[in-house]
């Protein structure tokens, strides 16, 4: 006789895929609607049978772990289902004779924080999401499309880092990096953009063009990337389409490279010999604004000893200062910060060059 044959012996089994039937059937949200149901009954039900020693303010824990937790469905009865005890106590206190202007003012708070938290909720039924769980989706989102910025490992003999730093402090940035490299190419591509605008704005447009931008650096022949890219960028008919972007394709066996601009800040190459920097600008325009135009190539070597540096223009302008000046300045403090040491030197100017209130971003690319 099996195990499944013996009386009782399918109990086990059953017992617990019922248990997890169950489980699948009522989703995290309803769970949470359930536990925050109870968890507010238990403040009522003492706060009406004791009001002196449990305030009605207390209300307003569950309100707020429910704006945290609950999804846009679940939210807006979450919050009528707690203002509902809140007038039952209020009628009780009446009938007790035990209202003042401090309960009374208890009491207007909590329907003035109700009346935000169904304000929030409104807003997310608009997005889809749910209290912590969608911001975590779009930080997911953000290190996700971010992560191809990631400089790959190159051969021995090249090095290259990146440094961001957002106007605001926040990971969000106008600004951002998309690279393709080995191991499967022996060409590293990388691509500076920086988006229009400012803020919010800039940051979203700069998320979805990361992600555009990757798929194609990755998919078309160097030539090809930036004017796929602007014919991306036409595609969306945003009121600020456009964005500046420099690309440099580096052949990682005998250092030829090439170098486009898209109405973006020159590049700059450092010369061992010399030791001295040297402006390589492209020439072309901005992506987004103008259809069926070309951006030629700046060719170039890079020679052990050599470096490329490639930027944004908040590290070089400012509303004072011309960006002519900017760049002799970033060039200046670049032989000063560097002298041929390039680990790290990408986070040293971007620390020491440009305007806070802006958005900077900067490539080093070296060949030892």
């Amino acid at each position: 006789m099996t195990s499944n044959d013996r009386p009782g012996g399918r109990t086990p089994r059953l017992r617990g895929a019922v248990a997890a039937a169950m489980r699948r059937s009522t989703p995290p949200e309803n769970r949470a609607l359930l536990l925050l149901i109870v968890l507010s009954m238990c403040l009522a039900v003492p706060q009406w049978l004791f009001p002196e020693l449990v305030p009605v303010t207390a209300l307003v824990l569950p309100l707020i772990i429910g704006s945290l937790s609950l999804g846009p469905r679940q939210l807006p009865w979450f919050v009528v289902f707690v203002l509902l005890l809140v007038v039952v106590s209020l009628g009780r206190l009446t009938e007790s004779d035990d209202v003042n202007s401090r309960v009374l003012g208890g009491i207007v708070v909590l329907f003035i924080a109700g009346f935000i938290i169904l304000l929030s909720s409104f807003r997310r039924s608009r997005l889809g999401v749910a209290g912590v769980r969608g911001e975590s989706m779009l930080v997911d989102l953000r290190d996700r499309i971010q992560s191809q910025g990631t400089i790959p490992t190159l051969p021995v003999g090249y090095h290259a880092e990146f440094a961001l730093s957002s106007a605001g402090g926040t990971p969000f940035a106008g600004d951002f990096v998309v690279t393709a490299g080995p191991p499967e190419r022996k060409r590293f591509d990388v691509v500076v953009v920086d988006v229009s605008g400012k803020g919010e704005g800039a940051g979203t447009r700069a998320l979805l063009l990361s992600g555009a931008f990757g798929g194609l650096l990755n998919a078309l022949p160097p030539a090809e990337f930036l004017p796929a890219a602007n014919a991306y960028l036409l595609r969306q008919s945003w009121e600020e389409g456009f964005a500046t972007a420099v690309h440099l394709s580096l052949d990682l066996e005998s250092g030829f490279y090439e170098l486009r601009s898209a109405g973006h800040p020159p590049g700059a190459h450092r010369i061992a010999g010399s030791g001295r920097w040297v402006v390589r600008a492209g020439d072309g325009p901005a992506l987004g604004l103008l259809d069926g135009v070309d951006f030629p190539a700046v060719r170039g070597q890079l020679r052990p000893g050599d470096a490329i540096m490639l930027y944004t223009d908040g590290l070089v302008e400012t509303p004072t200062k011309d960006i002519g000046l900017g760049i002799d300045r970033m060039l200046g403090q670049a032989e000063q910060l560097l002298r041929g040491e390039y680990d790290g030197g990408a986070r040293r100017l971007i620390d020491a060059l440009g305007s806070r209130s802006d958005d900077r971003a900067l490539v080093l690319v070296a060949r030892r």
